[in-house]
Parts: C-alpha cells; sequence; structure tokens
C-alpha cells in the first residue's frame, strides 16, 4: 500500500519530533511473517502511535462512521483500513481481518475495543486471541504511555506529551491437540492481558 507509506513517513517524523516518541523492545518484533498488533488504546492518536513498531503495512479497523461516500471512503480504503460497526458482533469485518492475516498482512487490533481511561488494562475481548488461535499467528503486545495526557477520550484539543511505545515478546497461540478454539482463546486472552498491562505500565511509567 504505497499511500499508507507515505502517509506513515509523514506522520511518524512530526509525531516523533513533536511528542518525543521513544520506542522500547523493537527487539521483539518479528521480521517477517504475519502477526497480530495488539495496542493499549487510551487515544485516537494510538493508531498512528502502534505503527511506529514496523515500516511494514499495518491494517486496522476504523469505525465504519470514517468510510462517508467520497473523501473518507477513498481516503481509508487507500489506508488499507477495514471498516467494522462498532458495538455489534461484525461478522463481516471479522472475515475481512482474517483474510488480511491469510493473505500475508499485519493486523491492528486493540483488544481492549474502545478507548478506555486510567493504568489499569480493561477487560479484553476474545476476538484477537481467538484470531491468532484459529490461524496460529502470534500477538504483539504494544503498550503505549503518555497518549491519554494528549487526546484522552472525551477531549478534543490535543496537548503536548512526551509518549512511549513499549513492545512485549510476541505471544505465540498453542497447539490445539484437540482443545476447542474457545477455550484455547480464553486461556491466551488472559496471558495478553497480563502482558499487555506490563508494557502498558513499563511504557507510562518512561513517559512520564
Amino acid at each position: 500500500m504505497t499511500f499508507y507509506r507515505f502517509a506513515r513517513a509523514v506522520v511518524l517524523s512530526l509525531f516523533k519530533v513533536i511528542f518525543r516518541v521513544r520506542v522500547v523492545g523493537m527487539e521483539n518484533v518479528p521480521r517477517s511473517g504475519v502477526y497480530i498488533v495488539a495496542p493499549s488504546h487510551r487515544s485516537n492518536l494510538d493508531v498512528p502511535f502502534a505503527a511506529f513498531v514496523t515500516r511494514r503495512d499495518i491494517r486496522f479497523l476504523a469505525k465504519q462512521e470514517l468510510f462517508t461516500p467520497g473523501f473518507g471512503e477513498t481516503f481509508f480504503n487507500w489506508l488499507g483500513a477495514i471498516p467494522v460497526e462498532r458495538g455489534t458482533a461484525d461478522r463481516s469485518a471479522m472475515r475481512s481481518i482474517e483474510d488480511a492475516l491469510v493473505g500475508g498482512s499485519i493486523v491492528g487490533l486493540f483488544p481492549e475495543g474502545t478507548r478506555k481511561r486510567g493504568p489499569e488494562i480493561d477487560d479484553l475481548f476474545d476476538g484477537t486471541a481467538y484470531l491468532a488461535v484459529k490461524l496460529g499467528v502470534p500477538i504483539l503486545p504494544v503498550g503505549i504511555g503518555g497518549s491519554e495526557a494528549i487526546l484522552a477520550k472525551g477531549k478534543k484539543i490535543p496537548r503536548l506529551h512526551r509518549v512511549v511505545v513499549s513492545v512485549g515478546k510476541p505471544i505465540v497461540p498453542p497447539v490445539l491437540e484437540g482443545r476447542t478454539k474457545r477455550a484455547a482463546a480464553g486461556r491466551l486472552t488472559e496471558e495478553l492481558h497480563a502482558e499487555l498491562q506490563r508494557v502498558f505500565t513499563d511504557a507510562e511509567r518512561l513517559a512520564r
């Protein structure tokens, strides 16, 4: 996706200077293969902050309302975003995500769902872990510290604040050996929650 790479280069260059972005744990990012980027979510700016972890294209979910006919639809399609209907079990979006992973794309999913507040990682949805188990792809936990101070949920005007992106070790889904995908996904979600809390706490500490 040529436009994604262009937009990433421009936006991240600006963000790196404005928000003094620091990335730790880059050695944990897989150099090849497919994986799911699973960041913490405290701000609308978390998508570009999460994109700091790799120069490869990442296909993020975007709420359906952004795909307005005309500019919105064209712009987000150029970015490779996957539309999702918030507040519903959007099976079409899940199929699109699965197709993207099978097709060799990295996908970005916020396992907390919508934006949250505070230092504690909220309960996670099982969708991220379920896809990882079903397709046998690892999950890359990413803690984004400082983004809530810039543009928290409910705020309209951003503030300047340092941002740290902390990358954890990839979480590899288990070999099923007869166990159901749902049960395995539940256990993997618990593991993801613990690791995401660890990297988020680390990122928040370093961003202060």
